[in-house]
């Protein structure tokens, strides 16, 4: 083992030696070297007369480029754009993400995190998750509505063990009671769990009610009191896009600081909440479970997550993170983004109220949503992914089937004036078929 991952790790065995045992054996392993980073940003801050450290090319003072770019970007200095970026992201960025995550999670306020890491977008920091988290044969507690692509990074690239859990009651709420089951099932067995809390959910669009968040933090933290180490990872891609009963924050703050064996991890970005998929710019942010300020945990547990960044992509892109910034300090910004988030509410209680008019009762009925980007159709009488083959090939119509029965609507890309239209198709497409 590399002397720097042992310092590291003694740091964890001093200060919480629960999160060393929450680390896989590669997490274990991981450092941020002491190599030609840190060496040039030694001479960044000394190197006055000549600096011959990092691998960019210089000239009249600053970066290289061609002109041919600079002119399409030319509202920013060139020092903000072409440049690498630090490997734990730009540091005004880092800042102002953290102010907006207090602003928008009152129940961060008082707790002890770490500045948000930048990653690579979301997926990349659920990637950082799995390695520095997840060994073989580990359990990853997921509802059996998800995302499928959770399916690929952790298991097949992790070796974890997905445990579904159903995600909705007979009667429409969030299933807490099954998260509790298979919670204590894998507490019992493995001694650690992997909890997943992604809301608003992918697929379904649906966010728990505050008393529903309440209970799934209290059932994390008995197993933990119990002697179950807990990962608990808010993967918050769609936050803020809340329009009905539900919770309106992550649930991040509330797992923050909750318990010595919690280690709450909150994975967000620009991605969605700002509109800029392609920016792909996203955060990880940890927070241990002591209830005081423990600075060597979370040093600790960066300086691993920029060992792994270091060694798989070297750093996130300049120019998005430019962009970011720009955009959050932008007077315009609060009252655009509110802009865009009344016009997807609209599409969210359109869609509730097409559905809601019984001319489809025949054909399906619909899960609970109340947020995000997505809601899922129920069918009663066609399987789902002969409807969205007959629906591509007739009618031009797009949707993703996720099991026999399940029909995943993205209203967030339908304009609120063709929803009707759209689930009149798709009605149609079952009358076809059956």
């Amino acid at each position: 083992m590399n002397p720097l991952a042992k310092e590291l790790n003694d740091l964890l065995t001093q200060h919480n030696p629960y999160v060393l045992e929450m680390l896989s054996d590669l997490g274990k392993n991981l450092f941020f070297p002491k190599g030609i980073l840190t060496q040039s940003a030694e001479a960044k801050d000394k190197a006055h007369k000549y600096n011959a450290t990092i691998g960019i090319a210089t000239e009249n003072g600053g970066p290289m480029f061609l002109q041919c770019i600079q002119d399409k970007l030319s509202a920013f200095d060139p020092k903000d754009i072409y440049p690498y970026a630090p490997p734990a992201g730009k540091p005004e960025l880092r800042a102002l993400w953290r102010e907006k995550m207090l602003r928008e999670n009152p129940s961060q306020n008082g707790k002890h995190f770490s500045n948000p890491i930048v990653t690579n977008a979301l997926t990349h920091g659920l990637s950082i998750v799995g390695d520095m988290f997840v060994d073989k044969g580990d359990h990853l507690i997921l509802p059996d509505m998800l995302w499928g692509n959770y399916n690929l990074t952790f298991g097949t690239c992790n070796g974890a063990i997905v445990k579904k859990h159903p995600t909705f009651t007979a009667t429409g709420g969030y299933d807490v009671e099954a998260f509790k089951a298979e919670l204590k099932n894998t507490a019992e067995e493995k001694g650690k769990a992997i909890v997943l809390l992604n809301f608003p959910n992918n697929p379904s669009g649906y966010t728990p009610t505050v008393a529903e968040g309440d209970a799934l933090v209290a059932a994390i933290k008995e197993v933990a009191e119990a002697g179950c180490n807990v990962v608990a990872i808010s993967d918050d891609a769609y936050f803020g896009l809340f329009y009905e009963d539900s919770l309106k924050e992550s649930l991040f703050g509330k797992l923050a600081n909750l318990h010595p064996r919690i280690l709450a991890i909150k994975l967000d970005g620009a991605t969605k909440e700002e509109f800029v998929w392609g920016f792909r710019t996203g955060f990880i942010t940890f927070a241990d479970g002591n209830e005081y300020e423990n600075a060597p945990v979370i040093t600790a547990l960066e300086k691993k997550a920029m060992g792994i960044i270091r060694a798989k992509i070297s750093n996130c892109p300049h120019p998005s993170q430019t962009f970011v910034i720009e955009a959050l300090r932008s007077p315009q910004f609060l009252a655009q983004k509110e802009e865009k988030f009344q016009v997807m509410k609209g599409r969210s209680l359109k869609t509730k109220q097409v559905l809601d008019s019984g001319k489809y009762d025949s054909a399906w009925t619909y899960y609970p949503f109340n947020s995000g980007y997505f809601m899922c159709l129920k069918l009663k009488n066609v399987d789902a992914e002969k409807l969205r083959v007959h629906l591509l090939d007739k009618y031009g119509v797009g949707a993703i089937s996720t099991t026999k029965t399940d029909l995943r609507i993205a209203f967030s890309c339908i304009a609120e004036e063709n929803i009707q239209e759209l689930f009149d198709i798709i009605y149609q497409g079952v009358l076809d078929l059956t």
